[in-house]
């Protein structure tokens, strides 16, 4: 379910927010992987590796889908591996790469879509074996392979936020998209509208609608958030970072004035480095701004919301993270008194 599926499931928690999120802080990578943990591999491993003419009458009779009794299961007996978007933690699945301001009801269509279809294909890959002359048993088990076989690349036990992961997943074929847009149009690839269409979930003009829905949905995120953070760097980082520097050129020529010149070129050394990472600084953001704000004209007068979305997502969502940069390095270098906003640590400890 998970394998055929990954796209489908990426699409749903796929926001602007959650796109910053995977990946880090105990969040899942946008790799969709899943984690059995050991009980749960063995047994697929050793159903895989069995072959259908040495299992027993009664090995193939406890493969049933209608078993007389539940056997036991203990109880959280994994790691709980927490990189791992989908887990098996004992008891259950659970699935966490869902934002935490996210409705989970995307999700959950999403999984039960997918779940349902599988199930539905089962029984007809099942009902078409046993037509053909084989026992139900032996026709479960036989389709219960295939599909162990089949989805083994999507089981994953390791750390998710490796390199090694990120580079193994490749070989393995499974797709990584930290493209938004890209990923919200998942939602229309022939795997999700096998799910979502085959299985009456969506009409194909509801799951149009709802593809353009997101899509809107995150250009207008970008568009504050590129708005409001531009507002911040001119108004407010950008005039507190031109005070402290004069403050610093102030202390430069009292220095100059106090100081003979081969010891004030030693005194002055660090502060000049200073000032000048400053005005760099500064003169950076304000282009930048300039850039992000004329990207984001261009973007407006698009119509067709996709191009607009994909707009906003190439040419001005990586502004945020580069202007991020530049204001996170002069909190470093400004001093408190006159930093306008609360710094990271104030927020950290602030009590």
């Amino acid at each position: 379910m998970v394998y055929k599926n990954q796209d489908l499931i990426r699409a749903s928690i796929m926001t602007a927010t959650n796109n910053r999120r995977l990946g880090a802080n105990e969040a899942p990578p946008a790799i969709i992987s899943i984690f059995l943990g050991k009980s749960l591999s063995k047994m697929l491993d050793t159903l895989e590796q069995v072959g259908e003419d040495k299992m027993t009458t009664q090995e193939k009779t406890a493969l049933r889908l209608g078993i007389n009794r539940i056997p036991e299961i203990l109880i959280d007996n994994t790691d709980r591996n927490r990189t791992s978007p989908f887990a098996f933690t004992g008891n259950r699945f659970e699935f966490r790469a869902a934002g935490s301001s996210a409705n989970c009801a995307a999700s959950m269509i999403a999984i039960n879509a997918a779940m349902a279809h599988q199930l539905r294909d089962f029984k007809t890959k099942v009902d078409s074996l046993i037509d053909n002359g084989l026992s139900k048993d032996e026709a479960v088990f036989r389709e219960l392979k295939r599909l162990i076989k089949e989805s083994e690349s999507i089981r994953f036990e390791g750390d998710g936020y490796s390199k090694k992961w990120q580079k193994e997943a490749e070989k393995r074929h499974l797709s990584n998209i930290n493209n938004v847009p890209q990923a919200i149009l998942k939602y229309e690839s022939e795997s999700s509208k096998d799910a979502l269409l085959g299985e009456n979930i969506f009409t194909a003009k509801e799951l149009e609608s709802r593809v353009d829905v997101e899509m809107e949905k995150y250009t207008k995120k970008i568009q504050i958030e590129s708005r409001v953070l531009g507002d911040l760097t001119i108004n407010h980082i950008v005039p507190t970072a031109v005070i402290y520097q004069s403050r610093l050129l102030d202390n430069l020529v009292k220095l100059k004035e106090v100081f003979d010149k081969a010891e004030y070129e030693k005194l002055s050394s660090k502060r000049k480095d200073l000032v000048r990472d400053i005005a760099l600084r500064i003169d950076a953001l304000k282009d930048m701004v300039e850039q992000m704000t004329e990207e984001r004209k261009k973007a407006n007068n698009m119509t067709d919301i996709r191009e607009k979305a994909m707009a906003y997502s190439e040419n001005v969502d990586p502004f945020l993270d580069k202007i991020r940069d530049h204001i996170d390095h002069l909190e470093m270098e400004i001093d408190n008194e006159i930093w306008p906003l609360p710094k990271y640590r104030e927020l950290l400890f602030a009590k």
